[in-house]
């Protein structure tokens, strides 16, 4: 894979502005001793490759080889050019969006740049951000319910054991709650708050029903499809505002290479 290839690797590697973790681990409802680790990073690619005719979008290393399930230990990771991830994080990307909010301790490594990105969170957040998270929730509640196409579980030892995927349910839940959060607030708090977390790691472990969670989930789905059009945040994120201070970090990494 293109994306794997060891000139990406060097580009990622040298150009990091911010690198965390992005999984189970960093919203807490990890189990022990059966995840695999997601780490997101975000690097400034050489000028060549923006303004010249090469391209760097992103580059990509898994543990296990591509189109094989993670196990517990292995590692997942994609680096991000910053154009490419701010374009996903000013269309509301919910994975996308979680470097601007994980602690300190789950950050691998991060810049001047990476630590003013951060900062400017309020931004890039945008109502629209509140309609990605209520697409991806509508899409797996009704996967989950049998009312939309598509494969919605890979871990059928899950439903062998729990009658359902519990792991698919708890990710349907976790973005609705996390959805209303950002729309309710305009934060993610990292880990997730207690009653919730308890209560997904709960799902997680098969102590709630598929009734249960879909339930929640439709709940949830309501009280955000009202955020979506009511929430304090703006209707649209701050692209002038992305726009200039993309330039300014390009060449200002440029100038200092």
């Amino acid at each position: 894979m293109k994306h794997s290839d060891p000139e990406y690797a060097r580009i990622a590697e040298k150009g990091t502005v911010l690198r965390c973790q992005v999984g189970s681990g960093v919203h807490g409802v990890a189990l022990d001793g059966q995840n695999d680790r997601d780490e997101m990073g975000i690097c400034v690619e050489p000028p060549e490759y923006v303004i010249g005719l090469r391209a760097f979008e992103q580059y990509v290393f898994r543990t296990r080889p591509e189109h094989t399930r993670s196990g517990p230990g292995d590692l997942d990771l994609t680096v991000y050019s910053l154009r490419k991830w701010m374009r996903l994080a000013l269309d509301g990307n919910p994975t996308v969006l979680l470097p601007l909010f994980v602690p300190d301790d789950e950050i691998v490594a991060v810049t001047d740049t990476g630590r003013e990105l951060r900062a400017c969170a309020d931004r890039v957040l945008s109502r629209r951000s509140g309609h990605r998270f209520l697409g991806y929730l509508r899409a797996q509640r009704e996967r989950m319910e049998g009312l939309r196409g598509g494969k919605h579980t890979n871990r059928p030892e899950l439903v062998d054991t729990h009658g359902f995927d519990t792991k698919y349910a708890y990710h349907m839940v976790r973005l609705g709650l996390q959805g209303v959060e950002l729309m309710e607030t305009g934060r993610l708090t990292l880990p997730m708050p207690g009653p919730d977390r308890t209560w997904l790691l709960e799902l997680r472990r098969g102590e709630h029903s598929r009734a249960e969670a879909l339930e929640r989930a439709a709940d949830l789905e309501e009280r955000l499809t009202w955020l979506c059009d009511h929430s304090d945040l703006p209707e649209e994120p701050d692209r002038a505002w992305a726009d200039r201070w993309l330039v300014d970090a390009y060449r200002r990494s440029w100038d200092g290479r």
